[in-house]
């Protein structure tokens, strides 16, 4: 009889509001629910992460001795690397072996060396050759792993993330209560993610700028852009915020901004339109998938177009009447979807 254990390595859960984080605890909690019984669950964590799914399943704690000999090697009859980080590499165990691949953002990055992309190439292409399954979490990271890692056409599927449906709290109150209607976004404040661009939404209107997620230099960018566009009074940016706040925040603003230009998935965008949130996307890499025909879309980042983009999109949102049609596109995305997509999977890989 097949070993019906499987390891799911949730390592990079380390990180709380990260998208690994908000990915792994909600697949994490999804697949407990939708297993049934059919496999011998097991998750690989780091000792420090703040959630361990109720410890519903059997943890192994991430050791940096692991690097050179993992004691589960053989106990498994699959593990399934739920990043192409892996900390634990495919070569450490004796397993069925399935990758999760999020991205290969680098590519699209033109500040990135031609070095800096080829190694990340060559990492991800040993990470596959080892593994029987490959999973991307939208058509356009597959699209992009075909492309530079031709070989994993035959393995590859596509399995798109969930998104939590959040509840804000009976009375609760954000750490910064915004005092007018308010545009939202949320992620690391990094250069791909173009949260420099939004100032200049604010043009001939009332609205604040919210912007929440882990600080970097780049936020001197950020603050720069909203001197220039005259609406440095408008702007807030609150650093990391709690998961109360962040339901808050998509509940209450009044749009959600997300110009960026190298994303695998875009987990903020399902989570306001669960909402019913108008979102304002680039056309890079996967948004332009994720959003579909419901979100309004930015054609280039020049100031008076991006401007425009967000006047009609706002007066077509509130015309329209669109937030049940939104709200009925982000139902395409659930955890439990995903789930079961990923245990037939196991269920196939295993009996392969």
């Amino acid at each position: 009889m097949a070993n019906r254990s499987v390891l799911v390595t949730f390592d990079s859960m380390k990180y709380p509001n990260s998208g690994y984080y908000y990915f792994g605890k909600g697949l994490g909690d999804a697949l407990i629910t939708e297993n049934k019984e059919r496999f011998d669950l097991n998750y690989y964590m780091f000792a420090a992460t703040n959630y361990f799914f109720e410890r519903k399943v059997p943890i192994i704690y991430r050791s940096l001795f692991h690097k050179v000999f993992f004691p589960f090697r053989k106990s498994f009859g699959l593990v399934h690397f739920t990043d192409q980080t892996c900390r634990l590499r495919p070569w450490m165990v004796k397993a069925k072996r399935i990758m999760t691949v999020h991205d290969i953002n680098n590519i699209h990055l033109s500040f990135k060396s031609e070095r800096n992309k080829s190694k990340r190439i060559n990492r991800l292409r040993r990470y596959i050759s080892y593994c029987d399954k490959v999973v991307a979490i939208s058509q356009f990271v597959a699209d992009d792993i075909v492309k530079f890692v031709p070989e994993a056409k035959d393995k590859l599927s596509v399995i798109y993330n969930g998104a939590d449906q959040l509840v804000v709290p009976d009375a609760h109150v954000p750490v910064y209560l915004p005092q007018k209607p308010f545009i939202f976004t949320i992620g690391l404040l990094s250069v791909q993610k173009g949260f420099h661009l939004l100032p200049a939404l604010l043009k001939n209107n009332n609205y604040e700028l919210v912007i929440a997620g882990h600080e970097t230099p780049h936020k001197a960018k950020i603050i720069e852009e909203a001197v220039k566009h005259n609406c440095l009074d408008r702007l807030t940016i609150t650093g990391p915020v709690s998961d109360a706040d962040k339901a808050w925040y998509f509940k209450n603003c009044a749009a959600f901004a997300f110009p960026s230009i190298a994303e695998g998935f875009g987990l903020p965008i399902i989570e306001a339109m669960h909402f019913g949130k108008p979102v304002f996307l680039s056309k890079f890499t996967s948004l332009p998938e994720i959003g579909g025909n419901v979100a309004y879309y930015f054609d280039s980042f020049e100031p008076g177009h991006m401007s425009d983009v967000f006047t009609a999109g706002m007066e077509d949102y509130i015309n329209s009447n669109r937030s049940e049609l939104i709200i009925q596109h982000a139902a395409n995305f659930s955890w439990q979807a995903a789930a079961e997509q990923y245990l037939q999977l196991y269920q196939d890989c295993l009996d392969s």
